[in-house]
């Protein structure tokens, strides 16, 4: 009998479902808008109404294990989504508990670089590592810590939010009330933000200058990059260094085989990974360098975030 988990990532603006098998296969897989519920309970009875039609899509005798769920602030202790800033229910939601009301299964919940980390353990480049990190560059900055082959939760369920690292004292406002924090320079928000603050003092020889602030992307600033645009080779240098120069820290704290950087910002290839690594290794203790790799997710396909939700049950069903 074929044996499938439900992942489940969902986003501030669309949620993402689907099926896997164990060896990374997606199945039936779907998107809905997240933005589009005021009321959590029509939100999950959408979901679940859509996630029993693709059921009837997986063919031959099947079983389902569990539901794996990526989260912004998803605590796995306690299984609540909390106090999310970019979802509309607020407060604390007892979200594996309404699962269990449409599934009698398993329901494993943690915020979404957490699932990806697991994602890239069970599916991806981490398959044979039991220390690693996995960095993801959006329009924030996500973390997931793995030490001796499990994730790190911390006491409350929070640890890893390297993030939320402060990196400049009094530095940019970030969306969690703090200023100074990581991911407000290196992400794809931060790339751009220091592309203007660059263009504020000289713009000349730049393409850049041609963007309004809404307009410009981490894509574009790439793209200028490679036709060696002065300003944007600048702007990956600056991000990298300070990315490189806290990894150097998170080093220290779990000495990690590998650093794995994931997401939008990441696949600028050698653009971020070249200065990150430099400055990560000119920071870094002794006793580390030339030691920890900083490699591309190998999770860079369109299921990826399902597969890291999913990653949850399998690496549960592993213990």
């Amino acid at each position: 009998m074929k044996e499938y988990v439900i992942g489940i990532d969902i986003g501030g603006t669309f949620t993402k479902s689907g099926f896997t098998d164990r060896d990374g296969n997606c199945f039936a897989e779907f998107v809905m808008p997240t933005d589009a519920y005021e009321n959590i309970e029509d939100y999950l009875d959408n979901l679940f109404s859509e996630l029993k039609k693709a059921e009837k899509k997986l063919e031959g005798p099947f079983k389902i294990l569990g539901v794996g769920i990526g989260a912004p602030n998803g605590n796995y202790h306690t299984g609540t989504i909390e106090n999310a800033p970019n979802l509309k229910w607020k407060g604390v939601i007892p979200f594996a508990d309404l699962v269990n009301k449409h599934y009698n299964l398993p329901v494993r919940l943690t915020n979404d670089a957490n699932a990806a980390a697991l994602g890239e353990m069970v599916y991806g480049g981490a398959r044979n590592m039991k220390d690693f990190i996995l960095i993801t560059l959006g329009t924030g900055l996500g973390s997931g810590l793995i030490v001796n082959g499990d994730l790190v939760y911390g006491h409350d369920g929070f640890a890893g939010e390297l993030g939320h690292v402060n990196v400049v004292e009094n530095g940019r406002k970030c969306g969690c009330g703090n200023h100074g924090c990581l991911e407000t320079y290196a992400s794809a928000t931060g790339i751009k933000r220091t592309v203007f603050e660059l263009l504020a003092e000289d713009s000349r020889g730049s393409e850049l200058v041609n963007y309004s602030f809404n307009e410009l992307n981490s894509e574009m600033i790439y793209n200028a990059a490679v036709k060696n645009d002065p300003l944007a080779l600048k702007a990956f240098d600056m991000t990298g260094k300070i990315l490189g120069k806290k990894l150097a820290d998170s080093v220290a704290h779990t000495s990690p085989e590998a650093v794995f950087l994931f997401g939008g910002l990441a696949k600028s290839g050698d653009y971020i990974f070249k200065p990150t690594k430099k400055y990560m290794e000119e920071n870094v203790m002794r006793n580390f360098k030339n030691k920890v790799k900083v490699l591309p997710s190998e999770l860079t396909d369109k299921n990826a975030a399902v597969m890291g939700s999913s990653a949850l049950i399998w690496k549960e069903l592993d213990k």
